[in-house]
Parts: structure tokens; sequence; C-alpha cells
């Protein structure tokens, strides 16, 4: 028996995508909207089929087709995808009438017609509470209807409780179809303040080095050091994410990527206690011996494209970078994002974490009885770096599709750019 094979809906750069492939899985296809994060994907998961699609409107004969075409003849083992969650969110107005709410039986459509053995269902915690939860139970009664039983109702994780160094809360609905085992949610394994995996954990070796301004050069990764959490950053596939196919890196770590602050904000980062938020900007300054804030994506080009306010570095005065900010969602090195600030944080702050993606990945490799000595990670072909530097119009080309359906990314003139703040 080979590796399951998995899908990924709503893909964004590929962190739930990464944590299933940690798990054994190979991620035979994907469908991400976004013309720059799904090319960040296909990148990252070149083996795979990645499409640039809506998925209102995908055939899923079509991504069969293609995933066929691809080399993968098996039966797809498992579906999972977060829809797009700001409906939901916590951190704004609910909206049950938001139109993205309906994403949610779009999934559920792709899942019907494609029969996986299990599903995977993330999203904000906001969906578990209040009137919200009716929408969860209409969902899990739709899932019931096709022949999918859930375990619960979902569960809300805590990232920080599955050695993760960053409070993060979603929504998990885990399901599997009627005549397979049923499976169990991961069990947390830092479930106390003591246990914790801390802020200086998975960043320390990277304060010393400066941030690049404008241009990403790269790192050589022999300055870096892979010690103990951090062996799980490793560019040569160790610790969580062993099982990885291997990418060749050519022996850099990109992303150290930095904003251009004023000396007026750097001033005040500086006086900013470290597990304190500075009173302008209301950025949150890590502590080295805490947890991450949660790491968010900030609003669409559609809705002004602002970025979302990122921690100030626990020892330096500056916001973290994009490999800081990939570290604390425990993205591996060699794990590749868009080479600017702005597309960089956003695929991060969309990202399922992979490390907690692996566990619950873990949890149905059991379901399935795979022997892990079959799931035997290959090297891949190289691709194509520039595609990492793709502005949006040049990823609407490549995917052949119009940039007129891509929202433009628009400012109001009194917000100041955070890269200057």
């Amino acid at each position: 028996m080979g590796r399951p094979l998995a899908i990924d809906l709503f893909s964004g750069c590929g962190g739930l995508s990464l944590g299933l492939e940690a798990a054994g899985f190979d991620v035979a296809g994907a469908v991400e909207v976004d013309p720059v994060h799904a090319l960040v994907h296909h990148f990252n998961f070149s083996y795979g089929v990645t499409l640039c699609q809506d998925i209102n409107t995908l055939d899923s004969d079509v991504l069969l087709q293609q995933i066929r075409d691809k080399g993968f003849m098996g039966e797809i083992d498992l579906i999972a995808g977060g829809p797009p969650c700001q409906g939901f969110s916590l951190m704004g107005k609910r909206q049950l009438e938001d139109p993205r709410n309906q994403l949610v039986f779009e999934y559920l459509r792709i899942v019907d017609e494609i029969r996986p053995k299990y599903f995977i269902f993330e999203n904000v915690a906001g969906m578990a509470t209040g009137k919200h939860r009716t929408f969860r139970d209409t969902l899990i009664n739709r899932f019931k209807q096709i022949g999918y039983q859930t375990i619960e109702s979902g569960q809300v994780l805590d990232s920080s409780l599955y050695g993760v160094p960053q409070k993060r809360k979603r929504l998990f609905i885990l399901g599997y179809r009627d005549g397979v085992p049923p499976i169990c949610y991961p069990i947390a394994t830092t479930p106390t303040e003591d246990s914790q995996v801390k802020v200086s954990h998975a960043i320390e070796d990277l304060e010393a080095i400066t941030v690049h301004k404008g241009k990403d050069t790269g790192i050589p990764a022999t300055q870096l050091n892979y010690i103990n959490f951090r062996k799980n950053f490793s560019v040569k596939n160790d610790g969580a994410f062993k099982l990885c196919h291997k990418r060749s890196t050519n022996g850099k770590v990109w992303g150290h990527l930095g904003s251009n602050h004023t000396q007026k904000s750097t001033d005040r980062f500086a006086q900013t206690q470290p597990g304190k938020t500075e009173k302008v900007s209301r950025f949150y300054r890590l502590h080295p011996d805490g947890l991450s804030n949660t790491l968010r994506a900030g609003t669409p080009s559609g809705r002004g494209a602002h970025t979302a306010a990122r921690p100030i570095h626990y020892a330096v005065p500056r916001c973290i970078s994009i490999r800081e900010a990939a570290r604390l969602h425990t993205f591996p090195d060699w794990f590749q994002f868009h080479r600017t600030i702005w597309h960089g944080f956003r695929e991060i702050g969309n990202a399922v974490v992979p490390l907690l993606a692996k566990q619950i990945g873990d949890e149905i490799i059991k379901a399935l009885n795979c022997d892990l000595r079959d799931l035997t990670p290959r090297s891949l072909e190289k691709v194509e770096e520039q595609f990492l530097s793709y502005t949006v119009s040049e990823a609407c080309a490549y995917w052949e599709i119009s940039r007129d359906l891509i929202p433009k990314r628009t400012r109001e003139k009194k917000l100041v750019s955070q890269n200057t703040r």
C-alpha cells in the first residue's frame, strides 16, 4: 500500500496540505481561488494538481481526471479544507447571511460527489458559538444525510496545546463515511503552561541575523541552529516533517524579510516591555518565554487590503519577519512563501497550523491502518522560483484567468502602510 491520497479545498499556500503530507498523505489535488496563493501552493506541492478556481464552478469529475493524469489512481481517502471564515469570525460582526458562509455547502457538495473515506472541516471558533451553532448543526445534519458521521459536533482546538508556540483556536469537524472505521481527535501534547513550546524555542536562532529589507536574498542554512524543537524546521526534513517529500533548497532559507520602520516607531517598540501591547500601533510585543498571539491575515484586497498587526520581536525593536512568523506557525524552513511581506504574511495568517494538521492527519493514518514504513518520501523536481515573486497580474496570466476577477488592492489615504510604521 502506498501513501493515501488527500484533496485540499480552499488550500491557500498549503498549511493543511503540509500537515497532511507530514502525516504520510500525498496531496493529490488542491483548489485555491487566489492566483498568487495558488501559485505558491503549486510551487510547494508540484507533484499534485493545483487548480486556481472558484469552488462554486469546480467540476469534481474534472478534478479527479486531472489527479489521475498525474498518476494517482487510487481512491481519495481524505478531503480537507477550511472555507473562508470571515462571516463567522469572532473578530468582527458575525453575519449569518454573509455569502462567504455558503461556501461551506460547496465543500459539502464536493465531499458528496467524490465520496472520500474521511473529511476534515476547519473554520474559526466563532462557528461553535451563539447563533452560529445552528449553522454548524445544520451542516453536520447535511453530512449525515449524505452518509457521513461526525465526531461529536466538532471541537475547538487550541494550537498551543499541540506543541505550537502560538495561541490559536480553530473549530475542527472530523467526519467518516458510513462503513469505515471512525477516527478520534488528537490528544493534547502540551496541555500545561510548563510543557508548552515558547516563542524563543522557535525563533531564537534568527534574532541575531539582520532582516532583509525590500529584496530577500536568503540566509545560508548553515547559520541556523536546528536543535531541540527547531529540528522540526530543518531544511533536511527532520522531526515532525521527516515523512515529507524532499524539496530542493539550494542551501538557503528564505523569508527573513522585514519592514522599514520609522525611527519614531522603532523607539516606541524598544520602550514596550515583552508581553505588553505598544500603545500607538497596538502591536503586541512577544515574550521569549510566552506564546505568540494569533497571527492573522488582515483584510483581503476587496475590503481595503489592510495588513494585520504583526507582533514586535521580543529582543529587537522591529516587527517579526515572514520566516519568524512561519516558525511560530510551525512551517519548516524549506517551505516557501511569496517573496513580499504583503502576500507572505497573508499566506501564513490564513493557513492552518501545519503541526496541528499533522496530528489530526496522524489519527486518520491510524484509522486507515497504514504502515508508516510504506509511506516513503520522494525527491521532487526543482520548481522555478520566479513563481514566488509573481504579481497578481502575472499569476492571473499563468492560470489563464482574467485579472478583472481579482479585487485590486486599495488603501484609504489616511492609513499608513505597516511597512513604514
